[in-house]
Parts: C-alpha cells; structure tokens; sequence
C-alpha cells in the first residue's frame, strides 16, 4: 500500500501518546501485586510467630523469629506488636500479634502522588 502524503507519521504520533498510558497500567499492576504479597506474606508471618507466643516464648523470641520470617524489605521498618506483654501473659489467656510494613510503590509517578500502603496484619491464638 501506498502511503498518502501527510499520513507518514500518523501511527508514530499514536503510538507515542498511548505508550505512557499503557506503561502506567502496568506498572500500577505491578503495585498492586506487590501490596497484595506484601499482605498474604505478613498474614502468615504473624500465623506462624503468634504460635511461638502460644507455646509459652518471650517478647524478645518473638520478635526476633518475626524479623527473621518477614522478608518485604528492610526488617527495621517492621513494626511488631504483642499483647499482653510477657510480664502479664499467663496459660489460658490470649496473645495477639499486630505486624505492620510500609509497601513502597515502584512507579514513580504515585510515589509522588500517594503515600506508601501500610500493611497490617494480626493474629491471636491461646497461650498453653
């Protein structure tokens, strides 16, 4: 086919203004999986370190499995919490563990735009 003239550049043009557009999706896709791993990772870790804190370990025990478990990021920006504390914690009574990690976004436009997801995630099992 022939091109006619002042058409030479029309599919460039477009290909050039939905290029952004396509490479934003994506990228919002990638972030939205990476807060929803984020999510389903530290539901589990907080499964498997409020399990320690049923069998009777202390504070610092606890806190150290769950900073060796959580691989998001940087283990210092995990925030853990456990109630009760070990000092009141006693065989019969509940324990619940809170862990919270700020996801940051990949794209950088929303990293400009929105602030970073925190992911919490909790839970509670009886002390034996």
């Amino acid at each position: 086919m022939r091109s006619i003239r002042g058409e030479q550049g029309q599919s460039l043009t477009e290909f050039a203004l939905l290029v952004p557009l396509l490479l934003l999706l994506v990228c919002g896709i990638v972030d939205f999986g990476r807060v929803m791993y984020g999510y389903m990772h530290l539901n589990m870790a907080a499964q498997e370190t409020v399990r320690l804190g049923g069998l009777g370990k202390t504070d610092a025990e606890i806190t150290a499995f769950a900073r060796g478990y959580v691989h998001l990021g940087d283990p210092a920006k995990l925030k853990i919490t456990i109630s009760p504390t070990q000092a009141t914690r006693t065989s019969g009574q509940y324990v619940k563990v809170t862990l919270e990690y700020p996801v940051g976004f990949a794209t950088p436009f929303l990293s400009r735009v929105l602030p970073a997801p925190v992911v919490t995630a909790d839970s509670t099992i009886r002390v034996e």
